[in-house]
């Protein structure tokens, strides 16, 4: 929704509750497609025709292509090059290439050009103009120190300003807070040590000019009389954003840090989890590193390799090893390159936050019960929304129940099993893809079943880290709400599943735990440290389970939202009942687990068919095929109706819990 349009529907409740913020996704999309041999057009739902804004589109295979970035103030065809000097394109426009149209949800890019070639992958940042975000300005250059206005409403801490009518160079400025930088974002250059060359009154003198909540300093040295110029403002929080349901989240920092050299390097604290990151090194030693860009769509796996392109360099997208590890409020360097964590070394970066920021409304935007065509061995499963956890496995055969997420890239954990997260399985899985996982050949042409998640406030949430051995450990958390249900798994060896549940103990649920590949009930012990769950942490002992110094852990939280998804429990009847679960169509998912009992974790879900007679389940804990041929569940508009005389889910004086997805 536009700023406009948000003034327009929220006028009468902003005054007495401060009015709603704009989302991450509102102002911010990365877009990963695939070229064709025609123009297409990119929906990524920023409003670009309304509200303004710039797009940088990099092809990620091929190794010969330009950093083309277009935007609303210059108009469309006429792209710019990050990774050199030259001026504005006008091929592009003559010859109806580049971005062809800026639209209300995205852009139309034509065929070819290094921006949508038949047969390469491309990936494409949408920065829409917003205050507290992002701005465009054009201007012409009249020969003297000018102050360069801007629409942030709040201090740049990055900027690029560029000729676009003749070569010239990207000056490239940065603001942490404290130090204002020259760099160039077309070389490799460290920083200057004569930023007031740029941002300053010279030649008339040598002072430095930070910038300001409305202004950037350009000197009359570079302010050529009758040169068009092009500038682009990033903003910069500290807990003093604008964004979210009650406008006070930060979604955009602009930093600086030290490096140490080792595997374990310096934790950035941004106060969020970033979804893309921009990295350059800036000290004298630091001349030949590139500026390596960083997104969530295609890859910053925790445990994995971290895929890059360099901003000053034509380069296919590349990336073998980690270079840091995301984290629920921000990164820690893990690598001892000298391209990011020298030892002394001083680096730079920009961050924006993974989004969205608000709780889902509409269950069908978070969670998808997808099938398997079963007459295709590499096939791409589409949910409808970008996938941030799956859990898949075969259906008609033994198969084990595979587990996945974005955040630890591809690398499965079985819940039927305590086995060890995989090795690399790109073999056999994409992430990488904006609509749903790709597979390659994983089930072959056998029926399969997918459970898609989107992580989304108040209902799902994915959180990595590594063992310290310290108790009590409290591990930061980005659901906004308390966890209900927790699967917390170690990944770098066999270990249990440890599941926690808000109604496994009616007055200290934190105190007790399930095994997700076990049918055993509700155990007793001190995993969670004995310590509830809070909206912003969850904790755990030091246990090898969950905290031992060295170890690699995971853990996914659920919680229940309105009309969305539900975790609770009941008690057992042996006759029907129904599960009220608050929803108005019925439950397309349906766990249940006894906890009172040694039985399975069955699995409903509507792609294979929720019914009012015989439909399939599978259970997590086993590799089985599926179970046919009876009526266990049944749907009902509220939620679910449980069949009586159902050991596993309706057993007389038993206690269940549940979680169930609308």
């Amino acid at each position: 929704m536009s700023t406009k349009k948000k003034l327009l529907l929220g006028a009468a409740g902003a005054a007495a509750a401060g009015g709603a913020g704009l989302d991450v996704d509102e102002v911010f999309s990365t877009t990963l497609y695939d070229g064709s041999s025609s123009a297409q057009t990119i929906n990524n739902g920023i409003d670009l025709s309304g509200e303004g804004g710039m797009v940088w589109i990099k092809e990620r295979s091929a190794s010969q292509s330009d950093h083309a970035l277009h935007d609303t103030e210059r108009g469309i065809k006429n792209p710019i090059f990050a990774n050199h000097t030259v001026a504005e394109n006008t091929y592009y426009a003559s010859n109806n290439l580049g971005i062809t149209a800026f639209n209300s949800d995205g852009f139309t890019v034509a065929s070819g050009v290094n921006m949508n070639d038949a047969g390469d992958t491309a990936v494409s940042w949408t920065f829409r103009k917003a205050e507290k975000f992002f701005d465009v300005q054009t201007w012409t250059g009249n020969g003297a120190t000018t102050q360069i206005s801007h629409s942030l409403g709040s201090t740049p801490g990055f900027w690029l300003f560029k000729r676009t009518d003749a070569t010239g160079q990207w000056w490239t400025g940065h603001y942490d807070g404290t130090t204002t930088r020259l760099l160039q974002l077309e070389s490799t250059t460290d920083a200057s040590t004569s930023p007031h060359l740029a941002w300053g009154d010279f030649p008339n003198n040598s002072t430095v000019i930070p910038p300001t909540s409305t202004y950037v300093t350009f000197s009359e040295y570079l302010n050529v009389s009758g040169a068009s110029f092009v500038g682009y403002f990033w903003a910069s929080h500290n807990n003093d954003g604008e964004f979210g349901p009650d406008s006070d989240q930060d979604i955009i920092k602009c930093g600086s840090y030290t490096g140490n050299g080792s595997t374990t390097g310096p934790v950035i604290d941004l106060g969020f989890e970033p979804q893309w990151l921009m990295i350059k090194r800036t000290d004298t030693g630091g001349a030949g590193y590139n500026w390596f860009i960083f997104d969530a769509m295609r890859g910053m796996p925790v445990g994995g390799a971290d895929q890059y392109l360099s901003a000053n360099l034509t380069d296919a997208e590349a990336g073998s090893s980690e270079r840091f590890k995301i984290t629920p409020t921000g990164f820690q360097l893990a690598s001892t390159s000298g391209s990011f964590n020298a030892s002394g070394g001083n680096y730079i970066y920009m961050a924006i936050r993974r989004g969205p920021l608000t709780a889902p409304t509409d269950a069908t935007n978070v969670f998808a019960p997808v099938n398997h065509p079963n007459d295709a061995s590499d096939v791409l499963v589409s949910p409808g929304f970008t996938t941030d956890m799956v859990l898949t496995t075969k259906r008609a055969e033994i198969s084990n129940r595979y587990v996945a997420t974005r955040l630890t890239g591809a690398r499965v954990l079985k819940t039927n099993a305590t086995t060890a997260e995989s090795g690399d399985y790109s073999q056999y899985m994409e992430f990488d893809h904006q609509n749903g996982v790709f597979w390659k050949d994983l089930w072959g042409n056998q029926s399969a079943i997918d459970y898609h998640w989107k992580r989304a406030p108040s209902y799902f949430d994915v959180v990595c880290w590594d063992g310290n051995s310290t108790e009590p450990r409290n591990h930061p958390h980005g659901l906004t709400v308390i966890p209900e249900m927790i699967w917390l798994k170690r990944r770098d060896t066999t270990k249990d599943w440890y599941v926690y549940h808000k109604d496994l103990d009616a007055s200290a649920p934190e105190t007790k735990y399930l095994s997700l590949h076990t049918t055993h009930g509700a155990y007793g012990g001190g995993h969670w440290y004995n310590t509830a769950p809070t909206s912003t942490v969850f904790t755990t002992s030091d246990s090898p389970h969950t905290n031992a110094s060295g170890g690699s852990y995971i853990a996914y939280l659920f919680a229940t939202v309105a009309g969305v998804s539900k975790v609770g429990s009941y008690t057992g009847s042996n006759s029907d009942q129904t599960i009220d679960c608050g929803f108005a169509s019925g439950a397309r998912f349906v766990l249940i687990k006894c906890t009172t009992d040694t039985q399975n974790w069955a699995v409903w879900d509507a792609a294979r068919g929720i019914v009012s007679g015989n439909e399939p389940y599978l259970v997590l804990d086993r590799s089985d095929a599926e179970i046919t041929g009876q009526d266990r569940l049944d749907p009902h508009s509220s939620g679910f109706t449980v069949a009586g005389n159902f050991t596993t889910g309706n057993a007389a004086g038993q206690s269940y819990i549940f979680y169930a997805i609308a």
